[in-house]
């Protein structure tokens, strides 16, 4: 890719070029695009009369955009390289939240928030092939670290503008900055990213993929291990700030303090790939989850006590912006020889948790209240610590796991 004589893009090293289109796009994508609908769930509940398992059916809903973008990114890439399919998911965060902001119903407001839900499953894989190939490889594990906080970056900015715009009709403006955000980045990636097909290994020499391959015996725990980080991430983003100002005592505020102290503690995430490398994918495994289920559990047992709140988010945020990390890692160890593809794999398997577990807990929690939802899905948390990978593996990818653990 050229640039003009002059432009601060042709001076910047292309590592650093990528990071910041990673780091932007994926803060968008799934801090604003997806993670949003969580954050601002008290407001839109109230202007549309939402009712708790309709809000399930909504989280669910957005999470079927996010599979069926994923199936066709994995289709796609390959042909067309990474910028489309990132200017693709940029563009409908950018219309997906432009719908919410203008929204006078829910059938509109619920479109909105499918098409903007689609957009980190645009965003997600691509990012595998513009790291392999604008980074050299001493580079790639920390660049992709480094894009992993996006996500963490854009929640923690997120919570001050949902205290801003808590009152009235003023949350629509929050969607709206958000909407332009989404565009700026789109606008970078698509000056920055390289297209068309990679001039990588012969497609000779890949293994032939059928059912049989995607089902190997150690890729089982791998998939329960997604299906679960996908399920209980997905209650919690939408679910927990509602059972917060539902229930704390202290005021409007505790919810957006509460987003942003997980944004804040979330961007120590960026270290799983080192502490992979020092302590091994299993050891990393076991603090993950353990972390992940007492963080919800606090949430189920004491959502009205500030301390219990405050712990939750400084627990879940670092634990689940590493957890994409964890997943990476194990699945190239149990696909080496065609990590993309296998990731693909394990991505659908924690896009089916996604789409499962808001629609099923909020209609549970119609019957027996969110408090006992949540403490439910810190027990399938917990669960998921006697689904662990092989202690021996502990080897570090070396062509960057193809790049998925920069995607929360």
């Amino acid at each position: 890719m050229t640039y003009g004589r002059g432009n601060p893009l042709r001076r910047m090293p292309p590592h650093r070029r990528v990071s910041i289109a990673g780091i932007t796009a994926i803060g968008v994508t799934f801090g604003f695009a997806r993670y949003g609908y969580g954050l601002f769930l008290p407001e839109l509940r109230r202007e549309f009369g939402l009712s708790v398992s309709m809000v399930g059916l909504i989280g669910s809903a957005t999470y079927v955009g996010f599979v069926v973008a994923l199936a066709l990114v994995g289709l796609l890439v390959s042909r067309f390289g990474p910028r489309p399919l990132v200017v693709a998911g940029g563009l409908s965060a950018t219309a997906g939240m432009g719908l919410v902001a203008f929204a006078r119903g829910p059938v509109t407001l619920t479109a909105g928030l499918i098409l903007a839900g689609t957009s980190s499953g645009w965003v997600w894989a691509p990012y595998s092939d513009a790291v392999d190939r604008m980074v050299p490889p001493g580079l790639r594990e920390r660049v992709l670290g480094t894009m992993a906080t996006g996500t963490a970056f854009a929640v923690a900015v997120a919570g001050p503008v949902a205290l801003i715009a808590a009152q009235g009709t003023r949350w629509r403006y929050a969607w709206l900055a958000f909407a332009g955000a989404a565009l700026l980045s789109t606008a970078y990636n698509a000056r920055v990213l390289p297209g068309g097909a990679h001039g990588g290994a012969a497609k000779e020499s890949r293994p032939r993929v059928g059912p049989r391959w995607f089902a190997r015996r150690e890729a089982v725990p791998l998939y329960v291990t997604a299906m679960s980080y996908g399920l209980v991430g997905a209650v919690y983003w939408a679910f927990a700030v509602e059972l917060i100002s539902r229930e704390a005592g202290g005021g409007a505020a505790t919810a957006p303090l509460f987003w942003t102290a997980m944004g804040l503690a979330g961007t120590s995430g960026a270290l799983t790939g080192p502490a992979i490398v020092r302590y091994g994918l299993r050891w990393v495994h076991v603090r993950l989850f353990a972390g992940i289920a007492a963080a919800v559990a606090l949430l189920g047992a004491a959502p009205g006590a500030l301390g219990a709140v405050t712990l939750s988010a400084v627990i879940y945020g670092p634990c689940f912006m590493a957890g994409s990390g964890v997943l990476a890692v194990w699945s190239y160890q149990v696909f080496p020889e065609q990590p993309s593809t296998g990731f693909s794999a394990t991505i659908l398997a924690l896009g089916a948790g996604s789409v499962t577990g808001p629609a099923a807990l909020g209609l549970f929690s119609g019957q027996y209240g969110l408090r006992a939802a949540f403490l439910v899905t810190a027990v399938v948390a917990a669960l998921t610590l006697f689904v662990r990978p092989r202690a021996a593996g502990t080897r570090t990818p070396p062509r960057t796991a193809v790049g998925q653990a920069g995607s929360p």
